[in-house]
């Protein structure tokens, strides 16, 4: 249906950011529905191409469509079939932050009962794991602003065809902080040789030419390099073919300021000239202990 209007369906966890989301689908021109139940989305579609001139949709989905969430999947994969593009959003973040989230705020989460917080995002998670499984892209704002959200959000919807058909975001991350729960794959770079311990280079981070010689110059890393370039080769086009259009690759060192930052640095060096590569360096810039 090359006339269907462009439908962004995001959705996620209360308190992950869905209704800063939908705001910057309206600032882009999308035409935006906020919890409709999946059943009516169908003829929402029908009236808006009719219109003609409503030709991107955003739409909002979470716990408080109730018994009607369960409709969601099945709506999505009739959408599909019928031929539209559906591209879908999964908002997550940690669940000590949305608590703190609802606790600043002090709005009451749809699912809590008698107060009990923690045990409303667990069943929220497990309501909406189907959607999150299917979501062509999953933001983790955790550590995200407004800001932050918006620019990856515009970044992922500004996407058009004369663009490559998947973006490949290389993140570094520390593991003392956590590991990105948005991470489609995860590299753990802690054997390699570490600058930490050097004193000149303690202080700069991956991006500076020391640190990123250091690394990249040592025999594990250019084997690991050959090793992850194969692996890219073969996987991005079969990711590419079902249809993903936003791929995640975390690589962690110990604090996130060396080795995975001049991994993520080089790997853009080596993917740029044939893919859409997005860079995001998570602990970089952390004070060093």
């Amino acid at each position: 249906m090359s006339d269907a209007p462009q439908l962004v369906l995001v959705t996620g966890l209360s308190g992950a950011g869905r209704s800063t989301a939908l705001r910057v689908l309206e600032d882009a021109g999308f035409f935006c529905v906020d919890n409709l139940p999946p059943a009516l989305v169908p003829e929402l579609l029908d009236l808006v191409s009719d219109e003609g001139k409503l030709r991107r949709v955003g739409l909002g989905i979470d716990v408080r469509t109730g018994s009607f969430l369960s409709g969601a999947e099945d709506m999505l994969s009739k959408l599909e079939a019928s031929g539209h593009a559906v591209q879908v959003v999964f908002l997550d973040c940690a669940d000590d932050v949305l608590v703190r989230r609802f606790s600043e705020t002090r709005r009451p989460h749809a699912l809590a009962r008698e107060g009990d917080l923690h045990g409303a995002i667990t069943r929220e998670r497990e309501r909406l794991a189907g959607l999150r499984d299917r979501a062509d892209v999953v933001i983790d704002t955790t550590e995200l602003s407004v800001h932050d959200l918006r620019r990856q959000l515009i970044d992922y919807i500004g996407r058009d065809a004369a663009r490559p058909s998947m973006v490949v975001r290389l993140l570094s991350f520390g593991f003392k902080y956590g590991i990105p729960i948005d991470a489609d794959l995860v590299f753990d770079l802690r054997f390699l040789p570490n600058p930490h311990f050097v004193d000149a280079l303690r202080p700069k981070t991956g991006v500076d030419p020391e640190v990123a010689d250091y690394v990249l110059k040592a025999p594990e890393t250019e084997e690991l390099l050959r090793l992850l370039r194969a692996l890219i080769d073969f996987t991005l086009p079969q990711y590419a073919s079902e249809g993903k259009a936003y791929l995640t690759m975390a690589f962690g060192c110990t604090g996130g300021r060396h080795r995975s930052v001049a991994m993520v640095e080089e790997l853009r060096r080596l993917l740029g000239d044939r893919h859409e590569v997005v860079v995001s360096h998570r602990d970089a810039q952390r004070v060093v202990r």
